[in-house]
């Protein structure tokens, strides 16, 4: 049962187009939204949710082989060897495709337990219910039920609910899930204010070990996030009657610098590497790592940020939670020095986290080739010369 909203009830859809360019709300966008209690349990898939064919999943994927890092080389009494492994690790991975893994990372497993189990207080509500945290156009927090407004084909079989987090605002998730949902919200937003406080400080040490593995000082990147404007996203994919048709998210790369993943151990997420689809595997207590787009920019394209997916089931819901660590909006994005030489020169113009934010938001709907994308935008407009803000 496909639910058409705001009085669009029963009306076709128009052609599909694939977002609302130019930042203008496109008239003849249906908000289009799912009850997913329902829909689930559906056995015909919606077209706007149908992928064409060279899109469609392999459900099959190989499993990739990515390093796992322990984080306890970070604070094990200066084992300079033990490190030195674990940043050279990194540096293979990053400049493959992106991804790893990290154990004994200090995140406390009832605290990682209680994350994902919260999020069935959300989520299990009427649909209703859940818009009353309903993101606006533009903005890249609130709850989003296939992206209602902003496309209108290959929608995501999926439904979120993002927060802001910044480390300089107090209470920030807390304070927000309580003037959105109520009083009744208030353990469930102090919950996540301390999920997204413990994801912060864990992606600040991920920046001290990133920044060895690219020959820089250790502290250089952490103090570049120690200010940061970052989003927690709780990600919710139901059952999918027929899953080899449709996607929980699409392929693409993450805009942000850095995402930290917990997984459920349903398992569904995908990443494009050696021209083919693997899986990666949930490994319980562990968190899943991948650069973004702002990195791969930060790094001098050393770094990539590498196209991945998830893939839904016709058995269960599957839940995860990712962290986007991002700098401050209006921090100029730009290599170290040390990484800018006659072999490897400036790959991308000067931008801010704020500029590329909007552009994903507003212009342009992020998938294999954002970060290029974004570039000649910014090229185009003039504005090369300049921050783009």
């Amino acid at each position: 049962m496909v639910q058409y909203l705001s009085g669009t009830e029963n009306k076709p859809m128009p052609p599909a187009t694939p977002a609302v360019e130019g930042g203008a709300k496109n008239d003849h966008v249906q908000a289009l939204s799912f009850d997913e209690l329902i829909l689930g349990t559906e056995s015909d898939i919606p077209s706007q949710f149908l992928w064409p064919d060279e899109e469609k999943p392999s459900l099959d994927a190989p499993e990739l082989v990515i390093p796992t890092i322990d984080m306890g080389v970070l604070w094990s009494g200066g084992d300079p060897l033990a490190l030195s492994k674990a940043a050279e690790a990194v540096n293979e991975a990053c400049k493959k495709h992106g991804f790893f893994l990290v154990v004994n990372h200090g995140v406390d497993s009832e605290l990682m337990d209680k994350a994902q189990e919260y999020m069935d207080l959300f989520f299990g509500l009427q649909l209703s219910e859940k818009q009353k945290a309903q993101r606006k156009l533009g903005e890249s927090y609130g709850y989003a039920s296939s992206f209602v407004g902003r496309f209108t084909s290959k929608l995501p079989w999926k439904e979120t609910l993002s927060f802001q987090y910044r480390p300089d605002a107090p209470n920030i998730v807390e304070h927000y899930l309580v003037n959105r949902m109520g009083e009744d919200f208030r353990d469930f937003g102090r919950l996540y204010q301390e999920f997204s406080e413990a994801m912060n400080k864990l992606a600040l040490e991920l920046m001290e070990l990133i920044g060895i593995s690219l020959g820089l000082d250790q502290a250089y990147y952490k103090d570049f996030f120690t200010e940061n404007d970052s989003i927690l996203r709780l990600n919710n994919y139901p059952p999918c009657q027929k899953p080899d048709l449709t996607l929980g998210t699409g392929p693409h790369s993450d805009p942000t610098s850095l995402t930290i993943l917990l997984q459920d151990q349903v398992g569904g997420l995908q990443v494009f590497a050696d021209e083919k689809w693997h899986s990666v595997a949930p490994v319980p207590g562990a968190f899943v790592v991948n650069i973004g787009d702002t990195f791969m920019a930060l790094s001098n394209g050393i770094y990539k940020s590498c196209l991945h997916r998830a893939v839904v089931n016709n058995r269960t819901v599957r839940k995860s939670i990712a962290f986007f660590l991002s700098p401050k909006l209006e921090k100029p994005v730009m290599p170290a020095a040390g990484l800018v030489n006659a072999a490897n020169p400036r790959r991308y113009p000067d931008f801010t986290w704020a500029g590329l934010l909007e552009f994903t938001q507003k212009h342009y709907r992020s998938d294999m080739q954002t970060l290029d994308a974004f570039s000649k935008w910014v090229e185009e407009q003039g504005s090369n010369k300049e921050i783009i803000t």
